[in-house]
């Protein structure tokens, strides 16, 4: 149950997935089905993990949720707290990536790599809607390569709570400013060419100059709450 644990904790199995099946996990965990049945009915009861009838074994929201929800209203409620959402990304997404430059596996640098050609696509095609997607898997991808479990957790509940809110309102800058999505792109491109070429330094200054960058335009707006929310989800 422990390593399963560490399955939920270290982004193995994000939030939505589906279990190996207990046979296949039997395997990997040299046990007997008879313990993983038992483990995933423990993980289950604390609402880790829910079974789906002829679907098989999902992972839950339970660990988003837990710093998630009460934020969820109250952002957007108080759009003000934008400017603490970004200085806060600064200083976390900051770490992500200079821990993401250290120790990105192969796995991992494969996903940036994948994730930068799908915003490059996107841009090309001028489908904001897709570029913002690609931009905010890239954000993850990023905080998973930091292999560091609090970074990890922070990034998904507190960087991810926004996502429903702030799908509504939009693309945010993209749309606001023609301009600002070939900066996006290109910033984009300097911090993950410092994470492929394992500079750590360069990735942390790369991730956070592009979250003043986006600090600046956001101020620059004025903005109206969804605005300013609808920016961040053009860099989630």
């Amino acid at each position: 149950m422990r390593r399963m644990e560490t399955a939920l904790l270290d982004g193995t199995w994000p939030a939505g997935t589906r279990l190996p099946a207990e046979r296949l996990l039997a395997g990997q965990y040299g046990v007997a089905r008879n313990t993983i049945r038992e483990a995933i009915q423990r993980l289950g009861a604390r609402g880790l993990l829910q079974s789906r009838r002829g679907a098989g074994v999902f992972v839950t929201e339970q660990l988003r949720a837990g710093i998630a929800s009460p934020w969820r209203q109250l952002v957007a409620d108080h759009p003000v707290l934008r400017d603490d959402i970004l200085e806060f990304r600064r200083v976390l997404e900051g770490a992500t990536a200079y821990f993401a430059a250290l120790r990105a596996d192969p796995a991992d640098l494969k996903r940036i790599r994948g994730l930068l050609r799908a915003l490059e696509t996107s841009r090309e095609q001028d489908d904001k809607a897709a570029e913002a997607e690609a931009d905010a898997k890239l954000h993850e991808a990023i905080a998973q390569a930091s292999h560091n479990t609090m970074f990890l957790h922070l990034h998904t509940s507190v960087i991810g709570m926004l996502r429903e809110h702030i799908t509504i309102n939009g693309t945010g800058l993209r749309v606001q400013d023609e301009d600002a999505s070939a900066l996006l792109l290109l910033q984009h491109r300097t911090l993950c060419e410092a994470i492929l070429a394992r500079r750590p330094e360069e990735a942390r200054t790369a991730m956070q100059t592009h979250i003043d960058f986006v600090r600046a335009r956001v101020d620059e707006e004025g903005g109206e709450g969804g605005e300013g929310t609808g920016a961040e989800r053009g860099e989630d």
